[in-house]
């Protein structure tokens, strides 16, 4: 009997895949893909007899592949994307085809699609893929106007609390954006630009706001159809701002802090 236990536990055993293959036309099933890390559910445990290796009596430890980082940088690639322009409002992008372009099966790309139509910046087009949200003029100085309600507020109350030491720990962010304005790579100052943001309202304590305002910060940064291309002198103007704002709070100078981030809020790229 220990003989069979031991030839059934050399048997190497089949993959068992959750993907169901899409319909191809005429109805036939499509292909199974091979199975690879983007299709692979977030937490799967793949024994060495999936992989037709010899068992031992002891097992090593089961190796996991954690699918949401395929998804991760899928959605930071798409979201860069969007902030360079590359993905053009109400043009329609299929997921088989930004698939391919990242290398990477359809189904990493579609789940973060639909976390992009959750944030309002795509929508969803039955049987055809997502198209990317056009945005007007009105719709950006209104996200403009909710986030001044929202942080200008908390800023100048930190401006009164917070000491000059921790404002000036936020020096290297504002380095940072400074340094991505000079590149005039409008993606990696958004980025920056969020994160010297992030920084300053974290100082709140309050975390729910820091999540809203943050998403409200992203979909101000997302191109119009009909806006010229930010010039690398925007950028550098509006790093120059989060500078002039610090040296302000270092020195809890209440109206021009105010000035300051009032004026700032105005901008496309604040």
């Amino acid at each position: 009997m220990e003989q069979a236990r031991a030839r059934d536990a050399a048997t190497p055993q089949p993959y068992a895949s959750t993907h169901v293959p899409e319909q191809a036309g005429g109805g036939q099933p499509a292909r199974p893909l091979i199975p690879e890390q983007a299709d692979i559910p977030e937490q799967v445990d793949i024994p060495e007899q999936a992989r037709g290796e010899h068992t031992h009596s002891e097992p090593p430890a089961p190796r996991t592949v954690q699918r949401h980082s395929v998804r991760g940088q899928i959605l930071e690639a798409l979201r860069t994307a969007l902030v360079d322009g590359e993905l053009i409002p109400g043009e329609v992008y299929s997921a088989p085809v930004l698939g391919e372009r990242f290398g990477v099966s359809a189904t990493p790309v579609r789940e973060a699609m639909q976390q992009l139509a959750i944030e309002g910046a795509v929508e969803v087009v039955p049987n055809r893929g997502f198209r990317v949200t056009v945005r007007t003029a009105r719709e950006l100085a209104e996200l403009a106007e909710v986030r001044a309600m929202l942080e200008v507020p908390v800023m100048l109350r930190l401006a009164r609390t917070v000491p000059a030491t921790r404002w000036a720990a936020l020096r290297p962010l504002a380095d940072a954006t400074a340094a991505a304005a000079a590149t005039g790579d409008r993606a990696a100052y958004a980025e920056t630009d969020r994160a010297f943001h992030r920084a300053v309202l974290t100082l709140s304590g309050n975390q729910q706001l820091v999540m809203v305002a943050d998403d409200l910060h992203r979909r101000s940064q997302w191109p119009l159809t009909s806006a010229p291309v930010t010039r690398r002198a925007d950028l550098v103007a509006d790093a120059a701002e989060h500078m002039a704002l610090l040296e302000a709070l270092v020195a809890q100078d209440l109206a021009v802090v105010q000035s300051l981030v009032r004026e700032h809020f105005t901008g496309a790229d604040g």
